[in-house]
């Protein structure tokens, strides 16, 4: 049922707009490359932090904490703007907000503070969580491009975004953790090349495409609360 009403909320409004999007020569089929492997890059590995980050505050973990705030420490991140297209969800009705949500996903700082916490008092930990502090931002590697969105409930967010072709495309969606949100990426064809919805708000897709051309990513917020997310790419 959830399947079925994000696709109609979602696929439909993006091949109205996958067609203005098509180039002068001929693209048929689904721009995707079925055999092309690549290796995950700093999107997967900021996806793969926030994951941990999650499960150690489930788990009290302080040290799985840590390691997400030192692995997003890492990680250089460029803000863009991104232009998007947000509309109400299709079949959602009209959905009363049940508070204003968070202002933005957890940082690198916040996943430190957490990690203090459920450290208590372990001098090791302690010392290891402030050797990750002196360390701060120094030989960050080059990471992804990411836009934040506050995405309100009954709300979705469409944004096309350009991809090489021959080389991996890394998608990620990290929320705030405050509502469900769901992912449908489509090439200018209107083939679907990921869907995602799992009651999650942390999301990551790859792919490799055939040609250079722009992809519809579309989000959408499943939940009764607003969810401030970081849609990353490399």
């Amino acid at each position: 049922m959830k399947t079925n009403s994000f696709v109609r909320a979602v696929v439909a409004s993006f091949a109205i707009g996958a067609a203005s999007l098509a180039f002068a020569e001929d693209k048929t089929g689904t721009n995707v490359t079925e055999a092309a492997e690549g290796v995950q890059g700093p999107v997967a590995q900021l996806a793969m932090a926030q994951n941990l980050y999650a499960y150690g505050m489930a788990q009290k973990n302080a040290l799985a904490v840590l390691t997400a705030a030192q692995i997003t420490m890492g990680i250089e991140v460029t803000d863009v703007e991104r232009e998007v297209e947000n509309k109400p969800t299709e079949g959602a009705g009209d959905v009363a907000e049940e508070g204003e949500g968070a202002d933005a996903p957890v940082s690198a700082e916040m996943m430190l503070a957490s990690a203090r916490e459920l450290a208590g008092g372990d001098e090791t930990i302690i010392g290891l969580i402030e050797d990750v502090e002196a360390e701060g931002a120094r030989g960050r590697i080059g990471g992804p491009s990411r836009t934040l969105s506050r995405l309100r409930a009954g709300r979705t967010d469409v944004f096309r975004v350009p991809f090489y072709g021959g080389s991996l495309a890394e998608l990620a969606i990290v929320g705030d953790g405050d509502a469900d949100l769901d992912l449908l990426v489509t090439d200018e064809n209107g083939n679907v090349i990921c869907r995602d919805v799992s009651y999650s708000d942390k999301l990551y897709c790859s792919w490799t495409p055939r040609w250079d051309g722009y992809f519809l990513i579309g989000v959408v917020n499943q939940g009764r609360i607003r969810n401030s997310y970081y849609i990353l790419t490399n």
